[in-house]
């Protein structure tokens, strides 16, 4: 392999509140080669998600933070260009932990191959990745949704919502979802088949509410917390599942996260709150990513990714998570 610089961005220093120009900061050093068990994988695209401010805090949680001068944390998939490891070939693409750089180097443990043949590249980061499997267990394992039960999902037009949308949809649930912008909410009903939406800039999430679950919530599916989930809980049926996948609307806060100030609702209605972690149902992800491809190859569920080109954007382009500026997984294009 010809010698190559590797671009990487470093955590500088730990936000308060929102990520900043302070919080990384972007280092150049020469690609190594690979020693016996490593892999060198050419990045080719890196994941974008929520989950990633939390991996900034110096705090308990269900992954190591990321330490000062390390380089940032992130999915990805690239492709094999110099191998020691006897399970990966040069030239087979991949997918894994590759962190926010131009190169990976280092132990294969938690790659896998994938196929470029059978679906785009960057689908791999969303429907048929970690996304994917997300809205997968989240929903049917902690929801569990039954045929003619109404679901509510927030951050419905996002990477995660849109596809727990959809697999709801699948299951014969009637299905409302949450999002910003006229757009966005359009695409909801219009595009992927949802029964109704929310639009929560421009309209009272309360009034969305009583308009398009007339006959109350029996799932929500929660990827914004605060004022939405008090919102939500305050419509709640009888058993009614909460499923907390993440609490957007929370991340940047440089108070105490808030937490839902009508929580006895879940008392009168015997209800369940239940948080989810992916990386749970590793063991079972072949499961899920034989429904979702089947039901991509049906046209049963659409995938759409939001790609930014150029690592060097990376600062900037998370930012676009916590504004709402995406639309569907976003995926920040290397190389290829």
């Amino acid at each position: 392999m010809p010698a190559q610089n590797n671009r990487q961005f470093i955590l500088a220093q730990r936000p308060t509140g929102a990520i900043d120009d302070n919080t990384f900061s972007l280092a150049e050093n020469p690609v190594g080669e690979p020693a016996d068990g490593q892999i060198l994988v050419e990045n080719l695209y890196l994941s974008l998600d929520p989950a990633m401010r939390g991996w900034l805090n110096d705090a308990k949680s269900y992954i190591p933070p990321v330490q000062i001068g390390e380089t940032m944390r992130a999915l990805g998939v690239g492709k094999v260009i110099a191998s020691r490891h006897s399970g990966f070939a040069v030239g087979d693409h991949v997918s894994g932990l590759t962190g926010i750089q131009d190169y990976y180097l280092g132990d294969a443990k938690g790659f896998h191959k994938i196929d470029p043949q059978q679906a785009p590249l960057p689908r791999y980061l969303s429907a048929l990745g970690m996304t994917g499997m997300t809205a997968y267990f989240a929903l049917l394992d902690v929801g569990e949704p039954k045929a003619g039960e109404t679901v509510v999902i927030s951050g419905a037009a996002g990477a995660v919502g849109s596809v727990a949308g959809q697999i709801a949809k699948i299951k014969g649930c009637r299905v409302v979802g949450i999002a910003g912008g006229q757009d966005k909410c359009r695409y909801l009903v219009e595009e992927l088949g949802f029964d109704g939406a929310i639009d929560y800039k421009n309209e009272d999430v309360h009034a969305g509410l009583k308009r398009e679950c007339p006959k109350g919530v029996d799932v929500y599916f929660d990827n914004v917390g605060g004022d939405i989930l008090d919102a939500v809980l305050n419509r709640i049926n009888l058993k009614a599942r909460i499923v907390i996948c993440g609490a957007i609307s929370q991340y940047n806060n440089k108070q105490a996260v808030k937490g839902p100030a009508n929580y006895l609702s879940l008392l009168v209605n015997r209800a369940r709150m239940e948080g989810m972690v992916v990386f749970d149902y590793a063991s079972r992800f072949p499961e899920a990513l034989r429904d979702i491809a089947g039901w991509l190859a049906s046209g049963q569920l659409k995938s759409k990714e939001d790609i930014v080109e150029g690592l060097e954007t990376f600062p900037q382009t998370i930012q676009k998570l916590f504004t709402g500026e995406n639309f569907g997984k976003l995926v920040l294009k290397v190389r290829g």
